[in-house]
């Protein structure tokens, strides 16, 4: 893992129950709490000017996802929550427990409920989205209006976002074994 101090000389905060790829990038005012997974070139930035992420327990962070703080703004990503393949996640955002952002999605300037599901190659700016809601493939939801038609969660999307913590647990924990 490539672990770089920012401009303000702050260095990242990994717990040591975390498993980063060596390939990773983290820089600056980063924490990542218990359980984190964070897959190969994953990249994430809090090197502008009094900008933060927190990275809750038990998520994951998959191959070739940036986060990324703009200055004076936060990224707060909550507990059980997966950051899919080649999404982008940039701040100021604040994404709760239990979500899932999917392929090449961006999530930009929003706050995003407990248990919601953003799937893969939409775009989520500047709106607030509640508990349990679902942004289906490749949706644009730029304004608060479009919210109000968001599908609420199915039980097979629950099941789904379950498999995706469960197996991303089961790779932290063989690539522990691995190092030993």
């Amino acid at each position: 893992m490539m672990e770089l101090q920012n401009p303000q000389r702050q260095l990242p905060k990994i717990s040591e129950n975390a498993w980063i790829s060596e390939t990773a990038v983290i820089v600056g005012n980063v924490t990542i709490e218990d359980d984190v997974f964070v897959a190969h070139n994953a990249v994430i930035r809090a090197d502008e000017r009094d900008s933060s992420i927190i990275i809750g327990k038990g998520s994951n962070v998959q191959d070739n996802v940036v986060i990324h703080a703009l200055s004076g703004s936060a990224v707060s990503i909550g507990s059980a929550t997966s950051l899919a393949h080649g999404c982008i996640v940039h701040g100021p955002c604040l994404i709760g427990e239990g979500c899932f952002v999917g392929f090449s999605a961006v999530v930009f300037d929003c706050n995003i409920g407990n248990d919601v599901v953003i799937l893969h190659n939409s775009t989520v700016r500047g709106v607030t989205i509640p508990f349990n809601k679902v942004v289906l493939d490749g949706n644009i939801i730029t304004e608060q209006e479009d919210v109000g038609n968001l599908v609420d969660i199915t039980q097979d999307l629950v099941e789904f976002k379950f498999s995706v913590i469960k197996a991303n647990m089961e790779l932290a924990d063989g690539y522990r074994e691995l190092a030993r």
